[in-house]
């Protein structure tokens, strides 16, 4: 990597599996748990993914998928039912990831975690005890540190509350070429991640903000779990916008297809 690039490496980390509804909300659905999902009901593929972003400035990791130990840390919540982690080969976790490409802990600077679901932010124990800066937006974090009990939602305490977070507000170019932007609806203080490849082009990737292509129409369709609709469908037009302005490449937070067709990192990377 020459200097002055920046390299983007994209992580498949295996998928969840869930009722369809929970990604679009359509009429006709009822959402179902895994224990009824040979019942008419639409069950689908939820893969998720990390993203590494090498600059001359930092590296940083975006989102930090799901836990190993999932089914016993979701237990209280009864998440393990509805969003089972079970397709996942050892190859596909983070932490498998990240010796794949020779990067250990203490290399990344920065953990920033779109939003502190635990779908994305499972693994940030991992960096702990390690020199990386944990970030989320300010807003994030006063809304999962703020309600009583250990989880409401898919805010679950036990994935971030004995970790130290700095915080970000509003669109943050957060490193030259790495911009933050504020995309709350999904959450309070969700956030989407823009990357500027003078070369490859730009890459904006909405997490949750955007769940699918479908999600993104138009129309746009949005999901069950969406905590202000308002603020989402200003933050799918913001993307929208931006995207158009930049003729970026949006990648979605869990589309099954546009997974297949990314070139993720055991293929290689996309570079400045």
């Amino acid at each position: 990597m020459a200097s002055g690039d920046i390299k983007v490496s994209v992580l498949d980390c295996g998928a969840m599996t869930a009722d369809l509804t929970w990604l679009l909300l359509k009429p006709g659905r009822s959402i179902r748990p895994r224990q009824q999902r040979d019942e008419p009901t639409e069950w689908a593929t939820v893969p998720t993914h990390c993203v590494l972003v090498e600059t001359p400035d930092g590296t940083i990791l975006w989102d930090t998928s799901c836990p190993r130990d999932w089914e016993e840390r979701w237990g209280p919540t009864g998440l393990q039912d509805f969003f089972p982690y079970e397709k996942v080969s050892e190859d596909e976790y983070l932490d498998s990831r990240l010796k794949q490409l020779g990067i250990g802990v203490n290399q990344i600077d920065y953990v920033v975690l779109s939003h502190l679901h635990f779908d994305h932010c499972g693994n940030a124990d991992l960096f702990k005890d390690s020199s990386a800066k944990l970030i989320c937006s300010e807003k994030e974090k006063e809304f999962a540190f703020g309600f009583d009990g250990l989880f409401t939602g898919a805010h679950l305490k036990t994935d971030y509350e004995d970790l130290n977070w700095d915080t970000v507000s509003g669109d943050t170019e957060f490193l030259p070429g790495v911009t933050l932007l504020e995309t709350p609806g999904h959450t309070p203080g969700t956030m989407s991640m823009q990357v500027d490849l003078p070369d490859t082009g730009t890459m904006i990737f909405t997490s949750d903000a955007v769940y699918m292509g479908e999600s993104y129409g138009p129309p746009t369709t949005p999901a069950a779990i969406v905590n202000d609709m308002g603020q989402f469908y200003a933050s799918v037009e913001k993307i929208r916008g931006i995207a158009e302005r930049t003729d970026a490449t949006v990648v979605f937070g869990h589309d099954a297809e546009q997974i297949k067709q990314l070139k993720l990192a055991s293929q290689g990377a996309y570079y400045t």
